[in-house]
């Protein structure tokens, strides 16, 4: 089961993104853009498992105060085209307690440095430069656990877990 920690956006905030991927549709940006439901910020990438029982069990520890998240900017790792979070204590110090737990059970997961993103296009092609990211804020008051299929070659995000 492939899997990955997130926080899933609310539905504001999906609309406020998804408004903004319509004026990149309308520049001419090309590339594949990410369905709305599967619009969320990753806090760690776990990949392939076949224990996703441990997994939630090492979650179920993560303390999680309530926390605002915000929009910030629009940036790209190579093609893939992303909208910034604002980083703040409650977003950094979730990510990083995510991840202890996940050591500390010994679970093997993406160790990339954090960086707050939602991602919305890959292998975009185009100039997005000088489009506004979106306004957009929510308060953050769970984790999921999540789980990743193909279906007929499309990504389909589902939610095994919640913790918060």
């Amino acid at each position: 089961m492939r899997l990955f920690v997130a926080i899933q956006l609310s539905d504001e905030m999906k609309k406020a993104a998804v408004e903004t991927l319509h004026v990149l549709k309308k520049k001419g940006i090309t590339g594949n853009y990410v369905p709305t439901q599967n619009l969320h910020l990753t806090l760690a990438f776990i990949g392939e498992t076949d224990d996703p029982g441990a997994v939630k069990d090492a979650l179920k520890g993560v303390p999680l105060k309530p926390f605002r998240m915000t929009f910030s900017d629009m940036g790209n790792f190579g093609d893939l085209l992303w909208i910034g979070v604002k980083g703040n204590q409650g977003l950094s110090g979730t990510a990083k307690a995510v991840r202890d737990a996940l050591d500390g059970a010994g679970i093997e997961y993406d160790r990339k440095k954090f960086a707050p993103h939602i991602t919305v296009i890959r292998k975009a092609s185009g100039s997005w430069k000088g489009i506004p990211a979106p306004k957009g804020d929510m308060m953050v008051k769970k984790i999921s656990l999540m789980k990743s299929t193909n279906k007929d070659g499309k990504h389909v995000y589902a939610e095994v877990a919640a913790f918060g």
